[in-house]
């Protein structure tokens, strides 16, 4: 399956060599509407120039806007901010790098997600807890309830359960629920690929705040038996400043190298991320 070639020029435009760069949102959920955004997420190499300064810029660049046609949500960290949010508790970030819609990659990459396996703990659990109390305060708010914000809460609270018995990213709403068999799940995620502002009967509610709180307490029961580790290890530590130092290195020397460099592999399914 062939990408977008949009999608290769917007990230050739970006200002700074990427080490990778994913799509989440949506269409790594599984249920992008025909009006969904692109969420595309990397990472990127500051050049020496820029860090050794008394204030360091653009650690984080953010960029929302319709770019040849495509409604971009942009975001890309540099290396150092990446590697200590993943020594935090911060699904985001795992999500991000561990995405299986993977636009462009390097070797470092790779090697990055078999350190970043290691840095996955039971505290990860308290992102996924408090993501879902977000999206759920949002979806109770709002008048008409929309359906997107209650797919998020499944979504994230399905993820987390996940993560805690299987120490396994899967940020998918349509392939977890073919283990967790909610059969409500289907028509949601139906209403949702018909529109971004799909709304769902005032009559649902206490249905879904009743499934709410089942999946909150599933995760709890998950966290306090998962054998996860509860900090990232000093060797994963070392491990990331090791690969962090090796990149700055070649970023100093050789530039070009993150530049264009080809995807070592693609899985993305969504056809509305390719032609054809």
């Amino acid at each position: 399956m062939t990408f977008d070639p949009r999608l290769h020029r917007i990230i050739a435009a970006q200002p700074y060599p990427l080490l990778f760069a994913t799509i989440s949102g949506a269409h790594l959920y599984g249920f992008p509407s025909p009006d969904s955004d692109f969420d595309l997420r990397g990472v990127h190499l500051l050049p020496l120039e820029k860090l050794l300064g008394l204030e360091v810029h653009h650690e984080t660049i953010e960029d929302s806007r319709v770019i040849e046609g495509l409604e971009m949500d942009i975001v890309s960290h540099d290396a150092k901010k990446f590697f200590h949010l993943l020594l935090k508790k911060n699904g985001y970030v795992l999500e991000q790098l561990f995405s299986p819609l993977i636009v462009q990659t390097t070797p470092e990459h790779v090697e990055l997600k078999t350190i970043a396996r290691d840095c996955i703990t039971r505290h990860h659990s308290h992102h996924y807890f408090g993501f879902a109390e977000t999206q759920w305060n949002l979806f109770e708010k709002e008048n008409p309830r929309r359906v997107k914000p209650l797919l998020y809460v499944y979504r994230v609270l399905l993820t987390g359960i996940h993560l805690m018995r299987t120490g396994e990213i899967n940020a998918n709403l349509i392939e977890l629920n073919a283990t967790f068999k909610l059969p409500f799940i289907a028509d949601l995620i139906a209403r949702k690929l018909s529109g971004e502002n799909t709304t769902l009967d005032d009559a649902d509610l206490a249905f879904h705040h009743r499934e709410y709180q089942n999946l909150r307490a599933e995760l709890q029961s998950a966290h306090e038996a998962s054998t996860l580790p509860e900090l990232p290890s000093d060797q994963t530590r070392a491990a990331l400043n090791d690969l962090l130092l090796r990149l700055r290195l070649k970023n100093q020397t050789r530039p070009e190298f993150f530049i264009d460099h080809p995807p070592l592999f693609c899985s993305i399914s969504h056809r509305s991320l390719s032609l054809g």
